[in-house]
C-alpha cells in the first residue's frame, strides 16, 4: 500500500485562539491521551506567534512538534508585524503553514508571495504545510482540479527535487472551513488524489507517492477514520476541532489506527 511510504501528519491549527498560559495544561492533557506514535503519526500543533515558545517548551521531547500559522518571505528587516524563518528557526519550531484560504482571502497573499515563502522556509530547514483549495463558487464550476494544480505549481515553482521532500501539501476546501460542512471522503479523496498526480508530473512518481497529502475541512474526531481511510489522504489540518485537547487526540488516535 502507497501509504506505507509517507508519513501520517495530524497538524492542529489553533488560529487566533488560545493564550500562552493555556499550553502547558493543554500540553499535559494532550501527552496522557496519545501514546508516543513511534514515528508513524507525527502530531503537529501549529500555534500563535505569542505562544511558540511556550509550546517548544511544553512539547520538548516529546512525539508532538510545534509549528507556527505563517512566515515572511525576508529574513529581517522593516517588516513590521512580521516573522521570519530564521527567527522561527531560532524558536526550534520545525512546522510552518503557509498559503491559507484566510492567508489569501482575508490578507491578499498572491500565488507568488506564496512561492517566495516556501523558498524562504527551505533556506532554514522548515517544513512548509501548503495549503490550496477552492471556494463554492470554483466547486460548482467544475474548475476545482484545475485549480489546486495551478496553486500547488505555483507554490512549487523553482523548488528542487530535494527541497520538495521537505514539504506537505494540504487541501482545504474554502467552502468547508468553519461551516461545519465536510467534503465527502470520495470527494476529498478526488481532489487528493488530483494533487499527487500534479505532484507526480513535477517530481516524478516516486516523489510523488512519497509526499503526504493531507485534508483540511472540518476534519473532526467524529469523520477522521473514514477521511484518513482513503488512498490519497495521509492526515488533517485540523482547526476548530484541534483547540480541545480530547477532540485532537482522537483525531490523532484515529490516525494510529
Amino acid at each position: 500500500m502507497d501509504k506505507q511510504f509517507r508519513k501520517t501528519i495530524i497538524a492542529g491549527n489553533w488560529k487566533m485562539n488560545l493564550l500562552a498560559s493555556d499550553v502547558n495544561a493543554y500540553a499535559d492533557e494532550l501527552l496522557a491521551l496519545v501514546p508516543d506514535s513511534h514515528g508513524w503519526c507525527e502530531a503537529v500543533a501549529c500555534v500563535s506567534y505569542g505562544s511558540l515558545a511556550a509550546a517548544v517548551a511544553a512539547f520538548a521531547n516529546s512525539h508532538v512538534a510545534v509549528g507556527a500559522q505563517n512566515m515572511s518571505q525576508h529574513e529581517s528587516g522593516a517588516f513590521t508585524g512580521e516573522v521570519s524563518g530564521l527567527q522561527l528557526k531560532d524558536l526550534l519550531v520545525k512546522y510552518v503553514i503557509l498559503g491559507h484560504s484566510e492567508r489569501r482571502e482575508v490578507f491578499g497573499e498572491t500565488d507568488d508571495t506564496i512561492n517566495k515563502k516556501v523558498h524562504a522556509t527551505l533556506q532554514y530547514a522548515l517544513s512548509p504545510i501548503v495549503c490550496v483549495g477552492d471556494s463554492l463558487a470554483q466547486r460548482e464550476t467544475g474548475v476545482t482540479d484545475d485549480l489546486v494544480s495551478y496553486q500547488v505549481k505555483s507554490a512549487l515553482y523553482g523548488i528542487s527535487g530535494e527541497g520538495f521532500k521537505n514539504i506537505t501539501i494540504a487541501y482545504e476546501p474554502i467552502w468547508a472551513i468553519g461551516t461545519g460542512v465536510t467534503a465527502t471522503p470520495e470527494d476529498a479523496q478526488k481532489v487528493c488524489a488530483q494533487i499527487r498526480s500534479t505532484l507526480e508530473s513535477l517530481y516524478g512518481a516516486e516523489a510523488a507517492r512519497a509526499t503526504s497529502v493531507l485534508y483540511g475541512g472540518s476534519m473532526n474526531d467524529k469523520n477522521a477514520f473514514e477521511l484518513l481511510a482513503q488512498k490519497d489522504i495521509d492526515g488533517g489540518l485540523i482547526g476548530g476541532a484541534s483547540l480541545k485537547a480530547d477532540t485532537f487526540a482522537a483525531i490523532i488516535n484515529a490516525a494510529n489506527q
